[in-house]
Parts: C-alpha cells; structure tokens; sequence
C-alpha cells in the first residue's frame, strides 16, 4: 500500500494505490498527516488504484474528513472501484462524502 500526496494550488490530492487493509492502516495513517494539517484546501482521494479497504481504512477517510470540516477544506473521493463502492454504500460514507 503507497499513499502519494501532491499539491496543485489550493488543491491537495492523496493517490491511494493498493490493499487500505489493517496492516496498510499504520503507514497510511502517517501519510495522510499534510492532509490533516491543510486549511482552506480542497482535498481529492483519489481512489483509481485502491483494490481493497477495511474498517481501518474508512476511519482514515472518516479522520480526514472530521479534519477537513474543521479547517474548511472539502473531501472529494473519487475513482471508486465498484466493490469499494458497494463498502461506501453499505456503511453509510457515500453520504458523507462528495462521491466524483
């Protein structure tokens, strides 16, 4: 699991690629820290390359988002797989987040 952060303008986007399993969870939970430290940004995930996702994984998506709300930055997901979809749509995120 590789979790690459970009900045383009006020736009940071974070690429997911891989397994946001459990064992992925700690590292991606150190990657995501400019994330969660940006103010009055638009964050993209951008999902293209994420094959899987654990409960571990959607708390990071639900931290960064609380983190977003509370620096005025929106959360845009994007490039959902149609199984990661199915999970965002089981749990209840395809309401929390703005789905692209």
């Amino acid at each position: 699991m590789t979790t690459e952060i970009t900045a383009n303008g006020t736009q940071l986007t974070a690429a997911f690629r891989g397994r946001l399993d459990t064992a992925a969870a700690v590292q991606t939970a150190e990657d995501i820290k400019p994330l969660l430290e940006a103010t009055n940004r638009e964050i993209i995930l951008d999902c293209s390359e994420l094959e899987y996702i654990s409960s571990s994984g959607l708390r990071i998506f639900v931290t960064i988002r609380k983190s977003a709300a509370e620096h005025g930055c929106k959360v845009i997901v994007r490039h959902l797989n149609e199984d990661i979809c199915q999970v965002f749509i089981m749990t209840g995120f395809i309401s929390l987040f703005e789905i692209q």
